[in-house]
């Protein structure tokens, strides 16, 4: 099972991509197992140098009763300290952004984060790239 943040690409230039471990309280695992997690308008950020992701919705667990978590809360990123001062460099000279892109389930059944550092796209970036997709998508079709 896998979710993916489909409008990551089309807005933003990813550079460097990064998986991380995130903390995860039961009910949360069992949602995003399900599916149930969505990462449109989330984004990561660093509080006192650690990453956390935040707007990341993960829907209530419908078993967890009264044990439920919120839907819309801080997560934090598991990463080594110089993973962490790597990008924190990154972000503050070089005017980088961090946007996950995807949560996975790992071989080993762990909730696993895929972060992008990249930067915004202008218009013009933008409309070049739906102009390559459906340039793609018009080669496909007269292959077939």
């Amino acid at each position: 099972m896998q979710i993916l943040n489909r409008k990551a690409h089309y807005n933003y230039q990813i550079n460097e991509e990064i998986e991380a471990g995130i903390v995860l309280l039961g009910s949360e695992v069992k949602s995003i197992k399900e599916g149930k997690a969505n990462l449109n308008d989330c984004y990561c950020a660093e509080i006192k140098n650690e990453l956390f992701v935040i707007n990341m919705h993960i829907s209530e667990y419908k078993g967890a009763n009264q044990f439920n978590h919120q839907a819309k809360r801080l997560r934090k990123l598991l990463l080594h300290r110089k993973e962490i001062n790597k990008i924190k460099a990154k972000i503050n000279t070089q005017g980088f952004s961090l946007i996950p892109l995807k949560i996975f389930v790992n071989k080993r059944n762990f909730i696993k984060i895929i972060i992008g550092i990249g930067k915004g796209k202008k218009l013009h970036d933008k409309r070049q790239t739906i102009k390559q997709r459906d340039q793609l998508r018009h080669y496909q079709q007269h292959n077939e």
